[in-house]
């Protein structure tokens, strides 16, 4: 079928998606095992869809997965709700880490105690591209995807030799060092194998807030405490490509990782108890098996096989001297999680004009999870018993696409998804080690997409999708440190979100594109009050109900020889209902969100990139209850680049450069004006 052969993936990383970003560079060619991929030409839309490629995540100095959304119209980087856990949250077109499921080469990183997921932990300066699917992620690609999908796709060699290397220094607003940053690649590719190793690291002793920050008694201004932070990963893999068609490969990934929490900036001293917490370590670890294998001339077959582990630990301490952890509620907490699962995915070509793929997915996570209590105390001090949760997720799903004419391409999907909790354990002083009650979750999803080709260049398209995803053991079993009542028997949420686009060419490599959504909430799951107290008592229900509407625009192209330049915009409209809770807000997500930059080469080896971003207020919530507004700010940013002989670049550059003094969640101001200086090399 026309738009649907093999060259799809190779087309991805080529294909400008971005109207933030879209340079194509050769010397980075994504692993194409590892990628996410959605058929027929919804893949070329920059309005609905984005990959981000290794020299937009260069040029507007995107170190984590957090900065690098911005490029992408509809999608937010945030602190969790509150800000307390220092964790950065991603929300496309509305929905956050819940709903949109994060992989590394098309394998899921899944936290089944809560899946609440630092995406500003994820290093990108080692990939080849980040794949963002909004709204309509396939069928395919596995459960839980109710509002789209994201993909952290690795480099794969092509040449003989590849080596290359990036290092960075981070300054603060007065050129003072902060930390820095860097990343190495060796591959090697010859008839039948290949083999790469590459790794990154970010390490940050701090960062500073703005100059018209106005100190607080809990935050005195200049370098943010407890702002450090350390993060690495590694990727190994090996392949053995027999032919044209056929390939096979095994990778391995290990990150590490360990951050503090800065404290809320407007609680009086001595802040709430509880809140002085670290995480000594946040380590994911991956191997995992991808192979692609034709039948014959119409049918191709793709394996997947893995094993995750999950190491993590939070330390709660007295005060903010960071020494003792004797007062009651203090602890220092252990996570473990091991998940083992797999898929086969094959695709028949039954006609010309059809395409047939179905899909097969298992996981199983295994939680386990324990406390030693007040460690430093010499009266108090207890170590619980290992608690252990397990888990089983299956999904089978089938897609069909047909071409009609050469016009038309329909894409139908469903899937069944089913959630089998098969252990739950829980400790308490008053009751030991126990078990809660377990049982089976489902639940059917279904998407279609229409596009169609019109004369003179423009193209149209309409989806729709029906998506639910499984609560997490937080969300049914937590007891939230005593405040809240277990509900084993919560059920799935549901998002179905419907779409319709537009796009045109603009000359030979310009575009211009438009989308509106909506999208339609049910079964959400809620935090509600059962008990008043005292002590007041939550519980997660499905209670929810919401609806979001929005519309992106976006445009790039050649201003002239030497200017290119590109601006996306979002409007968004959400709106959540409990009628347990009353004034309830949507947090994270600003109304209005927009990107415009320009490319200058006055010279072929010199780029000057200025960017100003636009981010609307949002909602936010507020230490002991309610909410407030926060955001609302215009940053500029810009980057000087210079190629040198021999494959060197060495760039200079700035975030915020006005210095403004702004918060995304209420109490945690962002950084203020942050520069850089960095270079990378590349020979192949």
């Amino acid at each position: 079928m026309r738009r649907i052969d093999q060259d799809i993936a190779q087309r991805t990383a080529c294909i400008g998606l971005l109207a933030a970003a879209s340079w194509c560079a050769q010397a980075d060619t994504p692993f194409e095992l590892g990628q996410i991929t959605v058929t027929a030409r919804r893949i070329v839309d920059p309005a609905l869809d984005g990959t981000i490629s290794a020299s937009a995540l260069w040029r507007f100095d995107a170190p984590t997965l957090a900065e690098a959304v911005r490029l992408v119209p509809g999608v937010s980087a945030t602190f969790d709700a509150n800000g307390r856990r220092n964790e950065r949250d991603i929300f496309v077109r509305g929905y956050g880490r819940q709903q949109v499921p994060l992989s590394i080469d098309g394998i899921r990183v899944y936290l089944p105690a809560d899946n609440r997921l630092d995406f500003a932990r994820f290093l990108t300066s080692d990939l080849a591209e980040i794949q963002v699917r909004k709204g309509h992620a396939s069928v395919i690609d596995g459960p839980g995807a109710v509002g789209g999908a994201i993909n952290l796709v690795t480099r794969e060699p092509v040449q003989p030799l590849e080596v290359r290397a990036e290092v960075g220094a981070l300054l603060d607003g007065d050129a003072d060092g902060d930390g820095w940053q860097a990343s190495a690649t060796i591959g090697a590719r010859r008839e039948y194998f290949f083999g790469q190793v590459s790794g990154s690291l970010l390490d940050r002793d701090g960062w500073r807030l703005s100059d018209d920050f106005s100190p607080t008694p809990i935050e005195d201004g200049g370098r943010r405490d407890e702002s450090s932070l350390r993060d690495e990963r590694i990727n190994v893999k090996a392949g053995f490509t027999p032919n044209d068609s056929d390939a096979y490969t095994l990778s391995y990934t290990t990150q590490s990782g360990e951050k503090s929490a800065p404290l809320h900036v407007r609680n009086v001293p001595p802040n709430p108890p509880n809140s002085y917490w670290r995480w000594p370590w946040w380590d994911l670890e991956s191997l995992y098996w991808l192979s692609r294998t034709a039948i014959g001339d119409r049918a191709e077959l793709r394996t997947r096989a893995y094993v995750n582990r999950f190491d993590n630990a939070l330390f709660a301490f007295d005060d903010a001297t960071y020494t003792t952890q004797s007062a009651a509620g203090r602890f220092r907490s252990f996570y473990d999680d091991e998940a083992r699962g797999g898929s086969v995915e094959l695709g028949v070509r039954l006609s010309p004009a059809g395409l047939t793929r179905a899909a097969a997915h298992f996981r199983r996570d295994e939680h386990t999870e324990y406390n030693f209590n007040r460690p430093t105390s010499p009266t108090f001090a207890s170590v619980e018993p290992l608690q252990t949760s397990v888990q089983e997720t299956a999904s089978i799903a089938v897609e069909q696409s047909i071409a009609v004419g050469e016009t038309i391409d329909i894409i139908v999907g469903a899937s069944y998804d089913q959630l089998d909790q098969r252990r739950a354990e829980d400790f308490n002083p008053m009751q030991g080690l126990f078990a809660y009650p377990t049982g089976t979750v489902d639940a059917w999803n279904g998407q279609v997409s229409v596009d169609w080709s019109l004369p003179r260049g423009d193209e149209i398209g309409l989806s729709i999708s029906s998506r639910a995803r499984f609560p997490t053991l937080f969300e049914r079993y937590s007891t939230r440190f005593g405040t809240a009542v277990p509900n084993p028997d919560l059920g799935a949420e549901r998002g179905t979100n419907t779409e319709l686009r537009w796009r045109r060419a603009l000359g030979d490599d310009g575009r211009l594109s438009a989308a509106f959504f909506y999208h339609d909430l049910r079964d959400l799951l809620q935090t509600v009050i059962v008990t008043a107290g005292p002590p007041q008592l939550t519980q997660t229900r499905n209670v929810g109900s919401g609806e979001t509407v929005g519309v992106e625009g976006a445009v790039e192209g050649q201003l002239a020889e030497r200017v290119r330049a590109g601006a996306h915009y979002t409007w968004m409209s959400r709106e959540v209902e409990d009628e347990l809770l009353p004034g309830l807000r949507p947090t994270g997500t600003p109304e209005h969100q927009g990107l415009a930059w320009l490319e200058w080469r006055p010279i072929p080896a010199l780029a000057v990139t200025p960017s100003f971003e636009v981010l609307g207020s949002r909602w936010s919530d507020v230490t002991g209850g309610g909410y407030r507004k926060v955001g609302s700010v215009e940053l500029a940013s810009l980057q000087i680049e210079f190629t040198l002989p021999a494959g060197v670049r060495v760039a200079a550059g700035g975030r915020n450069l006005a210095d403004r003094d702004y918060s995304l969640a209420d109490g945690y101001p962002e950084p203020g004006r942050s520069l850089y200086v960095k270079a990378s090399f590349a020979f192949e």
